[in-house]
């Protein structure tokens, strides 16, 4: 009954409409996730190890699903009316101590229990707040409540994984064995849930707003290309020491290669595959909406912590002004920025082969250069193996400008042409608003 009563002076959930768009409450929850992508890349920017990576990768991996289920909870209900917000602040600090609990959970596993018991329990916590807004959401659907069970093994079972990953390693002598044991149930959790989500299938699930569901995929990706400004804002350290010519060129160069893969997504591939998923419906719809939002943004994101962390690295050996300006970039850097751009191209080409059923040669050719060009880009001194990356990546957005140019304004012509009528229909709506005074001013 107590329930009941602050549910009714809350108001009730309300349901996503066909037309719908990302509310402010879903911006504002998006901030944790920056942060939670800002620990990942700093935690392994402490050092850059195999074994660092791979842990990034794992608790990206984990994140992401957590984001995939928030995303699928999104298209339900909105998530800043009613009594929505006050679970989902709940759910927002569960995934705040997730964040903070990471940099701990892969240190040495025999001595150190509590970061990853945090993790455990703020993950359980932030999936038991989605089940319950879910459940709420489908209470009416039998159909749905039927498909939810189909992920009732992953919930429970990565759930527990975690839990086990943080109790059981500390117990262990070696520290060979106990971290095995720590990242294979990791990489269980990981295997349990992209797997039940191919597995469980499409039956039963709806994206009631195509125009929601790619605008919130949209905005989480624009989130994760700040991470790459932020990595050559803290490599560069020009709030540390005076700037110099160097500093300052690679800060400049760092930002016109992140815009450059900004464009490519934006500016032609995602207003086209936006299209495409408004087009498909029912089954074909949800399918299209799972590989290519929710799977395949992961290795576009993985990509982009990738070359966040190659990119700090070397704009941080530009900016020192101990080390000689004709020195190649030492350590992964080079690697870790061609590769990680690789990475995000890669999966933006999967994307659009899934979406749009087409592969351009351009991205093709693009990552062919980068591959080639990383032993070159070795030998290169630092700034110049940056200037490299960036010439590629901004020559591949000039090349697809001047050879996409007719599909660019045809595609530009049809999204003016629905957003003009989109707004003409809400200004017609909205002048209903204005009639008693109409009226009034009549008699």
């Amino acid at each position: 009954m107590g329930g009941y009563r602050w549910r009714g002076r809350l108001g009730p959930a309300v349901p996503v409409a066909p037309g719908a768009r990302v509310d402010r409450f879903e911006v504002f929850f998006d901030l944790v996730f920056v942060f939670s992508f800002f620990i990942i890349t700093r935690a392994t920017a402490l050092q850059i190890t195999g074994g660092a990576l791979l842990h990034a990768l794992l608790v990206l991996a984990v994140l992401w699903w957590s984001w995939v289920v928030h995303s699928v909870v999104a298209t339900r209900v909105r998530l800043g009316e009613g009594f929505v917000p006050v679970l989902m602040t709940l759910g927002m600090a569960a995934l705040f101590c997730f964040a903070l609990s990471l940099p701990n959970a892969f240190r040495d596993p025999r001595g150190n229990a509590a970061g990853p018991i945090v993790a455990a329990v703020s993950y359980t916590v932030l999936r038991m707040v989605h089940l319950l807004l879910y459940l709420h959401a489908v209470r009416d659907s039998p159909n749905e409540r039927r498909q939810l069970m189909r992920f009732a093994p992953e919930v429970i079972g990565s759930t527990l994984l975690l839990g086990v990953a943080a109790l059981v390693p500390p117990q262990l002598d070696g520290l060979a064995s106990a971290s095995l044991v720590r990242d294979g149930l990791w990489a269980a959790v990981v295997v349990l849930q992209y797997s039940t989500g191919m597995i469980a299938g499409t039956w039963g699930w709806g994206v009631a707003s195509a125009e929601h569901w790619t605008e919130r995929y949209d905005l989480i990706l624009i989130i994760a290309l700040g991470e790459s400004v932020i990595s050559v804002g803290v490599g560069s350290n020009l709030l540390g020491q005076p700037p110099t010519v160097p500093a300052v060129a690679a800060a400049t160069l760092g930002i016109f290669f992140t815009a450059a893969l900004w464009w490519v997504h934006y500016d032609m591939i995602g207003p086209a595959a936006r299209i495409a998923l408004h087009t498909a419906k029912d089954g074909p719809r949800v399918a299209m909406a799972r590989d290519a939002y929710a799977y395949l943004y992961l290795p576009m994101i993985a990509g982009i912590i990738l070359f966040a962390l190659g990119a700090e690295t070397i704009v941080h050996q530009i900016a020192d002004p101990s080390m000689p300006e004709h020195l190649p970039p030492h350590g992964p850097g080079v690697p870790l920025l061609f590769g990680g751009v690789i990475c995000y191209l890669c999966g933006n080409m999967l994307f659009q082969l899934r979406t749009l059923r087409t592969l351009s040669w351009t991205r093709v050719g693009a990552v062919l250069l980068l591959a080639v060009s990383i032993p070159v880009a070795s030998h290169l001194p630092a700034l110049a193996a940056l200037a490299l990356l960036t010439a590629i990546c901004v020559g591949l957005v000039v090349a697809e400008v001047v050879i996409f140019d007719e599909g660019r304004r045809a595609l530009r012509g049809l999204v003016f042409e629905e957003r003009a009528s989109h707004e003409a229909h809400e200004a017609a709506w909205r002048a209903r608003w204005h009639e008693p005074e109409e009226r009034d001013e009549g008699e």
